[in-house]
């Protein structure tokens, strides 16, 4: 499925400055906008027109917002809705978010509050669009920004469009460079809590000292440079979510801390006796076998079950086929955009060693590589020359070109042989040698003459 470049937008509002104003702001990006005054204009145009978002206000002399969210909720349920609403009216704004508003836009407003709320809302169409093709079955070149055509990746889009609605906690497991993270955000954008924080933190490349703090919060005077009070990560992720990349990398004690705040919903930040609540969706990620640290009294065993409930397994980029291929040209196109380069040409040899490579570090080590031959090539067509020692070396390995002439040499003689259906008479023409020669040859190979059909 090939989503459009960019959003079809619908803007309601009685007030014909607002979608006069919008239309303007709009138009400089290349949107397509339609205006109209009233949310029956809507219905009437809805039904006629596709339109992947909606900016409606709320008070409307014919029909407002709120029954224009009803219709949209009931029979348009994959548009993204935005209340465009005035100070006085925010308190209403749980009341639209009931009916599935996405967002709301408080008037008045600038042009970037306009554009920044449309690109927000335009992931959370581009995520809906996407769902839906799973669901069906359609195959995807990308989900949300997620690169794979492979049957594994395919796959993997599947189980994220599968939890991304629901709260469940999940357990995301790959081996270093696989885009743990990015199958972490694809499942908070993907949700309904795509609107609030996704706050990611790596619990390895924080102080054992520092982590309860920083997740936690803590209250002035708790210790030493304390000097004011301060939320915690689970506190900054409010109503959307927490990522704990390399979980198995916090000490024991963190551990009991974090499986009392996955049971009770409940934070104590450090220095203080009061429990908080907090409503908290938690992604954990690790390179790790956490079931074997278990049982080797590494890592607690109730907090793996509590992770635990969804696992999701990235493949690595040795599993994915054509997707190699199909990423170092996303790469090359993206750095040659940046940096001011021509995108790179990569020959047919090339390719072949890109695509045959071990990748040890997994997508992340292909970015670098191809962000490396962007930057550092001198000529736009990339041969096997310019790719770097240990990948040609590797290369030679795998097509054997690192084996001793005796090896090879047997290998070619029984390649002959089976060739021409063990007429040695022939194969002893072809390998340039007399028959007693080949006799010979065969006897140090170890191998009992095969019947000569030549007689």
């Amino acid at each position: 499925m090939n989503n459009p470049a960019k959003p079809r937008v619908l803007v309601v509002d009685d007030e014909l400055s607002i979608c006069k104003a919008c239309e303007k702001i709009l138009s400089r990006r290349g949107i397509e906008m339609k205006g109209v005054l009233s949310g029956r204009q809507a219905i009437v145009l809805l039904d006629q027109e596709p339109f992947d978002i909606v900016f409606t206000d709320l008070r409307m002399t014919e029909m407002g917002g709120m029954e224009l969210l009803q219709v949209l909720r009931s029979r348009h349920p994959e548009i993204v809705p935005v209340v465009i609403t005035g100070h006085s009216t925010i308190a209403s704004v749980v009341e639209t978010m009931k009916l599935g508003a996405f967002d709301y836009l408080p008037k008045p407003f600038t042009p970037e509050e306009l554009i920044a709320i449309l690109d927000k809302a335009w992931q959370k169409r581009q995520r809906i669009l996407e769902s839906r093709a799973i669901a069906s079955g359609e195959p995807l070149e990308q989900f949300a920004g997620i690169i794979g055509r492979s049957p594994k990746m395919q796959e993997l889009f599947t189980q994220i469009g599968k939890v991304a609605p629901t709260s469940s906690t999940v357990l995301i497991i790959g081996e270093s460079g696989t885009g743990k993270e990015l199958v972490a955000r694809a499942i908070h954008y993907s949700s309904p809590r795509a609107s609030a924080p996704f706050v990611p933190i790596n619990c390895g490349g924080i102080p054992e000292g520092l982590l309860e703090s920083e997740l936690f919060g803590y209250v002035r005077g708790a210790f030493t440079g304390a000097t004011e009070t301060r939320a915690g990560f689970f506190q900054t992720a409010e109503g959307g979510t927490l990522f704990l990349d390399e979980i198995s990398e916090t000490s024991a004690s963190m551990q009991v801390k974090l499986l009392r705040v996955l049971q009770d919903k409940e934070v104590c930040m450090v220095g203080d006796t009061r429990v908080r609540k907090v409503d908290v969706r938690v992604i954990a990620a690790t390179n790790k076998d956490l079931l074997s640290l278990v049982q080797k009294n590494v890592f607690r065993e109730d907090l793996f079950f509590r992770l635990n409930v969804i696992t999701i397994t990235i493949p690595p980029l040795r599993e994915r086929g054509d997707d190699t291929l199909r990423l170092a040209s996303h790469f090359a196109a993206r750095y040659a955009r940046e940096f001011g380069r021509p995108v790179p040409r990569f020959t047919e040899a090339a390719l072949r060693i890109i695509a045959g490579y071990y990748w040890p570090g997994n997508v992340r080590e292909l970015e670098n590589f191809v962000q490396r031959v962007v930057v550092m090539s001198e000529r736009e067509l990339v041969d096997v020359t310019d790719l770097p020692a240990h990948m040609r070396f590797s290369a030679a390995r795998e097509s054997g070109l690192n084996r001793t002439l005796a090896e090879v040499e047997a290998e070619h003689i029984r390649n002959v042989l089976a060739g021409v259906d063990g007429n040695k008479t022939r194969a002893a023409e072809i390998l340039g040698v007399d028959r007693k020669t080949l006799r010979d040859k065969l006897k140090k190979l170890d191998e009992s003459p095969p019947k000569d059909t030549a007689g």
